[in-house]
């Protein structure tokens, strides 16, 4: 799932090769993906691109005052071309691409793709005049970059949470996904099980520490990229998110998984949890 590093990057990347650019044409390929009706998508034609930026996991394209706001969800992405094909996409079409959006003439100007992979859809597309008219962002908590020291003490104060709870639910902090909150705990050498209202100074100035340098430098790495390349980049950048059996960087210990109902997390006992292994409830109930 894209998080907060390859959002903003893809932000930039838009900034950079989007703005100034017209909006010649919008292809649906999927109705589903839109979850607004009013505007129509066929307002934003001939609207220049005047600025691109996120909210939290949130993509938001502003066209000229109309924001085309963008979730990828889980697999979710978008895919930049310097030509986009002129034929439009056969609407309710079996194949990943979702929507399709012409930054010059259809056949000879660039534009972008966003496509979803697999059976499970939540990309999610609105047009509105207020990026504050979609749910998801009216909602969000602070952004996990631009929260001081005390603002993000001031957030885990009293709850009863745990931490990784926390650090995902993008209503209390927006940006923050699976695999960077596995990144972050590891990096502070907290359990993912802590309690989040119970942490000491000490453990709030480290998580603090974690989250930043963690993510500042998943941006570090992510701007700039081709968009192509960003989830390579991501995942070459993870310590203990998806290496599972493998043995942690720091202490040689072998990354563990805690499963749920469609995700997982992972985690360095000797690390995190004073070598002690954490609940694992789906092996627990395979050795019932």
């Amino acid at each position: 799932m894209p998080e907060l590093p390859e959002v903003e990057a893809l932000a930039q990347h838009l900034r950079e090769h989007g703005v100034g650019r017209t909006v010649t044409r919008v292809d649906v390929a999927s109705l589903s993906v839109l979850k607004t009706v009013t505007p129509p998508w066929t307002e934003l034609h001939g609207r220049t691109v005047t600025a691109a930026g996120r909210h939290g996991k949130f993509l938001d394209v502003d066209c000229d005052g109309l924001h085309l706001v963008i979730h990828l969800a889980r697999a979710g992405w978008l895919r930049w071309a310097d030509t986009m094909s002129a034929a439009p996409p056969r609407p309710g079409g079996k194949g990943p691409l979702a929507l399709r959006v012409h930054l010059g003439p259809p056949g000879q100007g660039p534009g972008f793709d966003l496509t979803e992979a697999g059976t499970k859809k939540g990309l999610a597309v609105w047009i509105v005049r207020d990026p504050a008219q979609v749910p998801g962002i009216a909602a969000l908590g602070p952004d996990a970059l631009a929260m001081t020291r005390d603002e993000f003490a001031a957030v885990l104060a009293g709850r009863s949470e745990r931490l990784k709870t926390v650090l995902t639910t993008q209503k209390i902090m927006s940006g923050v996904g699976n695999a960077y909150s596995d990144e972050i705990l590891h990096l502070a050498k907290l359990s993912p099980y802590a309690t989040a209202g119970k942490l000491s100074t000490q453990a709030v100035d480290d998580l603090y520490g974690a989250l930043r340098t963690i993510l500042t430098d998943a941006v570090t790495r992510s701007v700039g990229q081709h968009a192509a390349t960003l989830k390579g980049e991501k995942r070459s950048g993870l310590r203990v998110h998806n290496r599972t059996g493998m043995p942690c960087p720091v202490c040689g210990d072998t990354v563990r998984e805690v499963s749920f109902a469609d995700k997982a997390f992972q985690y360095c006992p000797t690390c995190q949890t004073g070598g002690k292994p954490l609940a694992d409830r789906r092996l627990s109930r395979l050795l019932k």
